[in-house]
C-alpha cells in the first residue's frame, strides 16, 4: 500500500463537510451533508450533522466528529440546567453563547467549527457561526466546513432580507426536519450524460419557433 495513503487511512477522525444556516421572515434553516470520512476513506455515508440543542435551538458540526459531539453533549447538558434555573426556554443566543465558551476554553484541543441556529419568542430565527478559536458571530446566513469556499459566492447572490418559505425547519410552529438522498440532488456537470458532438447536442433540443 502507497505510504501516503496509509497515513491518510489512519488520520484522526473527521469530517468532510459543508454545513449551512439560513434565516428568513419565519425562522432559520440548517442544513448538512452526511458524509464522515477519515482521511480518504468514507466511515459513514448517513451521519447526522445537525443535533437538536433544545426544542427549538439546533446546532450545526464540522471538522472532528469526536470534537463536534462532546461540544454539542456538554451544551445539551449546560441548556437543560440554564432553562431550570430560569425557568424559561432558552434563547438562541444564550445557546451560542454557551457553545462559544465550550469552544474559546478549550481551544487549543478542539479541532471543530460549529454554527448555532434556532427560533426563540424574543428575537426569532438567528444564526451564530462559532468558527474554530471559539469566535462567535451573529450573521443573516453562515457557512462552514470545508465545502463553504463553493458557496459564499451562491449566497451572496441569492440570499435577501425577509426571504419566505412554505415549509420552515425551525420557526414559531416548530421544528421540521427532512432528508434528501442523493440521487434526488440536482446533477453536477460532469455527471450530466455526455454527447460527442455539438449536432448531437442540438439536434436533442426541440427547435424553438421563429417569431416576427
Amino acid at each position: 500500500m502507497d505510504l501516503n495513503l496509509n497515513m491518510n487511512m489512519n488520520a484522526p477522525h473527521s469530517m468532510g463537510t459543508t454545513i449551512i444556516g439560513v434565516t428568513y421572515c419565519d425562522g432559520v434553516i440548517l442544513g448538512a451533508d452526511s458524509r464522515t470520512s477519515t482521511g480518504m476513506y468514507v466511515a459513514n455515508r448517513a451521519s447526522d450533522k445537525i443535533t437538536q440543542l433544545t426544542d427549538n435551538i439546533y446546532l450545526c458540526r464540522s471538522g472532528s466528529a469526536a470534537d463536534s459531539q462532546a461540544v454539542s453533549d456538554y451544551a445539551r447538558l449546560s441548556l437543560e440546567l440554564h432553562e431550570i434555573q430560569q425557568g424559561r426556554p432558552a434563547t438562541v443566543k444564550a445557546a451560542s453563547n454557551i457553545v462559544r465558551n465550550l469552544s474559546y476554553n478549550n481551544k487549543n484541543r478542539l479541532q471543530t467549527g460549529m454554527i448555532v441556529g434556532g427560533w426563540d419568542k424574543y428575537e426569532g430565527g438567528k444564526i451564530y457561526a462559532v468558527p474554530l478559536g471559539g469566535t462567535i458571530i451573529e450573521q443573516p446566513f453562515a457557512i462552514g466546513g470545508s465545502g463553504s469556499s463553493y458557496l459564499y459566492g451562491f449566497f451572496d447572490q441569492a440570499w435577501k432580507e425577509n426571504m419566505t418559505k412554505e415549509e420552515a425547519e425551525i420557526n414559531s410552529e416548530g421544528a421540521t426536519k427532512n432528508f434528501y438522498p442523493g440521487d434526488t440532488l440536482p446533477l453536477w456537470h460532469e455527471e450530466l450524460e455526455s454527447h460527442n458532438s455539438l449536432l448531437e447536442i442540438i439536434s436533442s433540443v426541440s427547435p424553438v419557433p421563429m417569431s416576427t
